[in-house]
């Protein structure tokens, strides 16, 4: 029977994951069965520079962990060899990066995830990768803003061009 001091630091360990995961933006759980050290390594090392916390856990911590954030229903997705990537800032980081890899590996795979504060299924985290980034949506939309002033200021200086001066109506 497990001592007292183990049982403790066991539950510090799913407390502080618990927490981890109810600050993360998004998080995705991945089987990683068959994956060799050098792809673990060159993974790992590709979460750590997008801000991505990636770790194993045995699946009834990551459950008691999922259950005390409020994702009791990644119960149904613990099974066989899990890791857990959790991204506090990014909610498309963690999704993007493991496709990837899921995509280069035959029996690494994505298995679900959590963003929002939803649990999503697989289908639904490779969407997720597949969504661009927050600097490219953010270039979109100040293109999106810009056309119409870009318009108006071609449309001023015609008018301007044409007449020699650009008159206002007075009332």
């Amino acid at each position: 029977m497990p001592s007292a001091k183990i049982l403790a630091k066991k539950q510090a360990e799913t407390e502080a994951l618990a927490e981890k995961i109810k600050t993360a933006s998004a998080g995705v759980l991945v089987n990683y069965t068959g994956i060799t050290v050098e792809d673990d390594t060159a993974l790992r090392v590709a979460l750590r520079k997008a801000g991505v916390s990636y770790h194993v856990y045995k699946n009834t911590m990551t459950l008691r962990a999922c259950e005390a954030a409020g994702y009791p229903e990644m119960g149904q997705y613990l099974t066989g060899m899990n890791a857990l990537a959790v991204s506090e800032n990014d909610p498309v980081a963690p999704a993007k990066i493991l496709k990837e890899y899921a995509d280069k590996l035959e029996k690494f795979s994505l298995v679900a995830g959590f963003v929002d504060g939803a649990v999503i299924d697989a289908k639904k985290v490779e969407e997720l990768a597949n969504t661009p980034s927050k600097e490219v949506l953010i270039g979109r939309l100040l293109g999106s803003l810009q056309g119409p002033l870009y318009s108006l200021a071609r449309v001023l200086t015609a008018v301007t061009e044409k007449d020699g001066t650009a008159e206002v109506a007075a009332e």
